[in-house]
């Protein structure tokens, strides 16, 4: 790796931290020089601008998230059942630390960044997960007549509205004040609720009988 290109890693790594921190709006291009410990004019040589080392951050996480998922899919070497679980593990851990205030910050302040990064959600992971779920279903490991797409969409519109706050408003104050879950909570507790269902398991015998 050249200086430059080390250099330039470690700017995106701490722009990146303080938008998740202080969110996009809120972020300096000072703040990341002085977080950095270097000039503002220093910063300028590397990144003209606030809105183009968030679209550079934001590129490096999407380039990151798709090799782990294009490698877990294309290994032959463990079973189904670990790929459907390491691919949730692995959406959840990149995407988790983008909080809803940071998403609701990106759609009023940078509207472009946030149609690219919902763009690579719908087009590229959503669609990797179906064909991971069509692998399930051709080894038997899916209930026979679950509809791929449906189970794709289910686990999508969960995500996506339990972490967008126009979505969360239209619920009572009480109710989403109390959840109290961080980000990452909400993606591991509504992959089990999706995939593993409520239910204990003498309550789903209970539940197929009545």
């Amino acid at each position: 790796m050249s200086k430059k290109t080390e250099i330039e890693a470690k700017i995106l790594d701490v722009a990146y931290k303080l938008f998740i921190k202080q969110g996009y709006k809120n972020t300096t291009m000072d703040d990341i020089a002085q977080e950095l410990g270097m000039s503002k004019k220093t910063l300028y040589k590397y990144f003209p601008g606030k809105l183009e080392l968030l679209a550079a951050a934001f590129e490096l996480l999407k380039n990151r998230l798709t090799t782990k998922v294009e490698t877990l899919l294309e290994n032959q070497y463990i079973s189904f059942t670990a790929k459907l679980k390491s691919f949730l593990t692995v959406v959840a851990n990149d995407l988790a630390p983008i909080n809803p205030e940071l998403l609701e910050d990106l759609r009023e302040h940078a509207p472009e960044i946030w149609g690219e990064l919902q763009d690579y959600v719908r087009d590229s992971a959503y669609l990797r997960f179906q064909k991971l779920i069509q692998e399930g279903i051709d080894k038997g490991f899916v209930i026979s007549g679950m509809n791929k797409t449906l189970i794709v969409l289910v686990y999508a519109s969960a995500i996506q509205n339990l972490i967008d706050p126009k979505f969360l408003a239209q619920f009572p104050r009480e109710m989403h004040e109390n959840m109290n879950l961080k980000t990452s909570e909400l993606f591991d507790q509504a992959i089990q609720i999706i995939y593993q269902g409520i239910l204990t398991d003498e309550a789903r015998v209970e539940f197929q009988k009545a």
